[in-house]
């Protein structure tokens, strides 16, 4: 087990070492002058007039994450449609069934939400 493994745990360790490693010496070899004018907020040039913790609107990040989720999809569906012709053999029904039942589950997503309002731009 050792033989199958044992590669895979050399590498996992060297790359945690490296980047462990990496930021120590960033860490060391920065230039460190924290003064008040350096530590402000910067905002396109403009000294900001408020908080910097500010209240958003929640329906905003709603909107965010149904826009992600359905453009993630497009990830799954374009290899699929462009590799598809070739697969019209013996699993061809199985693998168009397959992409039927996921489009069915983002139609039902994208109902739910529609039905929610999260698709509702104020």
């Amino acid at each position: 087990m050792g033989d199958q493994f044992g590669p895979v745990l050399i590498f996992t360790l060297a790359g945690v070492v490296f980047g462990v490693l990496m930021l120590a010496a960033a860490w060391f070899l920065r230039p460190h002058d924290p003064y008040p004018e350096k530590l402000t907020t910067y905002e396109c040039g403009v000294d900001p007039l408020t908080e910097s913790w500010a209240q958003f609107y929640i329906r905003y990040y709603l909107f965010a994450l149904v826009f992600v989720v359905f453009d993630v999809e497009t990830i799954y569906l374009y290899p699929w449609a462009t590799v598809f012709r070739d697969l019209l053999g013996p699993m061809g029904p199985f693998v168009f069934f397959e992409m039927l039942v996921f489009l069915v589950v983002l139609v039902v997503g994208f109902g739910y939400a529609w039905r929610k309002g999260a698709l509702e731009w104020l």
